[in-house]
């Protein structure tokens, strides 16, 4: 009896003494211990996801991939796979697992490790939220503590969607629904009963348990979780046996792209890092910007054709590799397999390795391990060889001629479906496309494809636009008093120019000249000599001076007579908003890319407020009216708010402009641009543009709501080939594109504004024409440089600029 009253005595003493200690360690640890109301307005890393226009996601950057999701959406299924994994006492205790604490807590006093797990879901939302990876005493102690404060503050579906969507699970992926996507590309809501246990068993051992990296410890870890999920009553047995049976289905996943557009995302990003830091990375932004669902991917294949068509006319340049046969007893297979992983996929053009020649076909190994036949006819027969930019050889006559076991090829498929040989070209190509009234990005292609080459072409390439850039000077010759009808003379001229380096004698690109020509007529066959002469009267200030309007950076122009012909560089994205001012009536517009950006609440955040034409208004906003809606007027009342876009100024007389485009449209139906003749569009107008090499093609053209320059060139400044110009590079790329993005919208004709004059031409002088002259032709005049004189009327004198240029000395 005594020893049990002794037995008695010692363990109330004992419990005594721990509930001692506990308090001890709680008054001792509690004050340290974090706020855990924190945890309702806690702020997960989430990447960043950038949209077009209509929704559609073109891109996500930021190191943790996570995808947030509401206890409310969370299967069921998934639910009790997880407890069945983790704490399948989760919904009854309050915060703690006594049981399998105390074995947690005996191992830890015993060894000073942790041997086996005693954490409910809600200890590891603490250690997740708070606490460091650490396995100690102290910590385990801060972990029971803060569980119990979560327990007291938090619901179980909160303290649960928390644990979902915080924890590691492998390859970048935190949080279920994310983990979800890099492993099977779909959502958790999509999963089966085998693919949710899979994922419950990831948390014991990310790095071992996930998929891709431990497929088999996964699946016994899986396999061990569908048999709790049995024995706890959540699934039957024919469920158990059928799941176990399945193979292990994941892949990695990247982001789920709705189409290719990364040179658009990347530019997005950009600016989002500007605006915002690293924050941009972590804070979940969604950024909405002004890219055409529809039009951006039928420029990327614009551009795409439009490089292959090129390369196809300049010849075969053979293999990309040509990687070692097998030798004797040496399987060089491995190496093949490695190569063809390393080797992007570029524009839809798959690298495929030899592996036998026969009399009329190749053998191919594809990077996914399968093999396929590419038939001699099929492009390889018609493979003439590459022997410059202008010449090419003899086709192949036999297969064994043109490739060998272990060379390393390009094959797409052609409409039909069937494998073509292909390459990737060389040459390299941008696309830009704005609206006319905002400069909104339509649609933007920096090259080739992005897994060649990051360089945006379209943003960052500073090329020679050539005769692109003739109708800035053509329209500051008209603002300045000449005409369309003007006659300059179209002769050969030398140049000793102090700012040249040379003796300069120009050419017209067909070695010819043409005598005393109207600018209207110089400007739709691009004549480079009369430009030139047109710039000696202009002068090279006014010139400077007005294309400083158009917001070219006048800085890097060289004041010489070359200016005349485009020898300046600027990248097409500054062309191509150039060219809006000509396409909208006038208006200076600013491109923009980024029109919205919301937080993870939904909640805008920026608003962009582009200048905008505003055909209607009586009054015109300064150019230096803000673009952006600030912070206050974002959280304003709807009534506060401004809502009126600013206005954007004019700087071009709308006179000017309406000749310029009737001088551009002919362009299309007369000149250099007569490709553009089979889209049957009355609205059209654009220009070509060839640097000498020629190095570089251009054409940039529009009707008056869309405006795109296409450009063509190598990155190394090599010649394109003296048959290639803006007209054959350029503008086919061109003409795809706007195909589409004119497609349904009806032509629109311009009005004539007021202070246009159309009078009947003599064609040879410019002059009005003589009652009943058969040749004459209409031309339209700003109302006070209507010629004065007739056809007959040789008198010299008179204020119309006309005569005075008729007048002038011919150089």
């Amino acid at each position: 009896m005594k020893t049990i009253r002794l037995f008695f005595r010692l363990a109330l003493f004992g419990l005594f003494a721990t509930l001692w200690l506990l308090a001890g360690v709680y008054l001792y640890l509690s004050p340290n211990l974090p706020d855990v109301e924190t945890l309702r307005d806690v702020q997960l890393q989430t990447p960043m996801r950038v949209y077009t226009r209509e929704g559609d996601l073109i891109g996500q950057f930021g190191e943790q991939k996570r995808s947030p999701l509401p206890f409310g959406e969370i299967p069921e299924q998934f639910i009790q796979a997880l407890l069945a994994a983790e704490d399948d006492n989760f919904f009854q205790h309050r915060g703690i697992d006594v049981m399998g604490l105390m074995r947690a807590v005996s191992e830890l006093v015993l060894t000073g490790e942790k041997v086996s797990g005693g954490s409910t879901l809600t200890m590891q939302v603490a250690r997740n939220y708070f606490l460091s990876q650490e396995r100690t005493f102290m910590r385990k102690f801060n972990e029971i503590l803060l569980a119990i404060e979560i327990e007291r503050a938090l619901d179980k579906q909160e303290i649960f969607e928390l644990y979902f969507n915080r924890v590691f699970l492998g390859h970048r992926a935190y949080g279920f629904e994310a983990a979800s996507q890099v492993y099977y590309g779909k959502g958790i809501a999509s999963l089966d009963l085998a693919q949710h246990a899979m994922l419950a068993g990831i948390p014991k051992a990310p790095s071992r348990n996930n998929p891709l990296s431990g497929p088999e410890a996964g699946k016994q870890r899986r396999n061990w979780i569908l048999g709790r999920m049995r024995e706890l009553g959540y699934i039957d047995q024919d469920a158990y046996l059928s799941a176990v049976e399945q193979p292990v289905t994941a892949s990695h996943h990247g982001a789920k792209l709705s189409f290719s557009a990364h040179y658009a995302a990347e530019m997005a990003r950009q600016e989002m890092l500007d605006r915002y830091g690293m924050d941009a990375y972590n804070d979940g932004y969604h950024v909405y910007t002004t890219i055409s669902s529809n039009l951006q991917p039928m420029a990327r294949r614009a551009v795409i054709d439009g490089l292959i068509t090129y390369d196809k006319r300049h010849g075969y340049r053979g293999p990309e590799q040509r990687l070692p046969p097998p030798d004797g007893e040496e399987d060089n297979t491995p190496l093949w397999r490695d190569t063809l992983r390393e080797t992007a996929v570029i524009a839809d053009l798959l690298p495929a390795i030899v592996t036998d020649v026969l009399e009329d076909r190749f053998l191919l190994l594809l990077g996914d391990d399968s093999e396929l036949e590419l038939l001699w006819e099929n492009g390889p027969a018609q493979a003439a060889p590459y022997r410059s930019e202008n010449s090419t050889g003899a086709p192949p006559k036999t297969p064994q001629a043109l490739f060998s076991v272990g060379d390393l090829i390009r094959i797409t498929r052609d409409e039909e479906g069937d494998w073509q040989l292909a390459q990737v070209p060389a040459a390299q190509s941008a696309l830009v496309s704005l609206a006319a009234d905002d400069g909104a990005i339509l649609s933007i292609v920096g090259g080739m494809g992005f897994e060649l080459s990051k360089f945006n072409r379209a943003t960052q390439a500073q090329r020679q636009p050539g005769s692109n850039f003739k109708p800035f000077l053509y329209s500051a010759a008209l603002e300045a008093g000449f005409t369309a009808a003007s006659i300059v003379n179209d002769a050969p001229i030398v140049l000793a120019d102090s700012s040249l380096e040379d003796i300069w004698r120009p050419e017209n690109d067909s070695g010819k000249f043409f005598g005393p020509t109207r600018l209207r007529w110089a400007l739709t066959k691009s004549r480079n000599l009369v430009s030139i002469r047109l710039l000696q009267q202009l002068g090279m200030d006014k010139l400077i001076a007005y294309a400083e309007r158009f917001g070219f950076d006048t800085t890097k122009f060289a004041p010489d007579l070359s200016l005349a012909l485009g020898t300046h560089s600027m990248s097409p994205l500054e062309l191509a908003a150039g060219y809006a001012v000509l396409a909208n009536g006038g208006y200076r517009v600013e491109p923009y890319l980024i029109s919205r950006v919301d937080n993870m609440a939904g909640e805008t955040v920026y608003q962009a407020r582009p200048l905008t034409v505003c055909h209607d208004c009586e009054e015109e906003a300064d150019a230096d009216k803000s673009q952006e809606l600030s912070i206050e007027e974002i959280i304003a009342e709807p009534g506060e708010r401004e809502t009126e876009l600013p206005v954007a100024p004019r700087i071009m007389d709308e006179r000017v402009n309406f000749i310029m485009n009737s001088i551009l449209r002919d362009v299309i139906t007369r000149g250099t641009g007569r490709r553009a003749l089979v889209l049957e569009r009355g609205d059209i107008g654009g220009k070509t543009g060839t640097t000498n090499g020629p190095m570089d093609a251009w054409f940039s053209g529009f009707n008056p709501d869309v405006v795109t320059t296409t450009w063509v060139g190598f990155d190394n400044y090599t010649p394109l080939g003296r048959r290639e110009f803006g007209g054959t590079a350029a503008l086919p790329i061109w003409i795809d594109y706007m195909r589409e993005a004119l497609k349904g919208s009806p032509e629109r004709e311009r009005p004539l504004p007021p202070g246009i004059i159309h009078v009947r031409i003599d064609p040879e002088t410019g002059l009005l024409a003589k009652s009943g002259q058969r040749n004459a032709i209409f031309e339209y005049f700003l109302e006070e440089n209507v010629p004065a004189q007739q056809a007959e009327d040789n008198t010299p004198g008179g204020t119309n600029q006309v005569r005075e240029d008729l007048l002038k000395d011919i150089f």
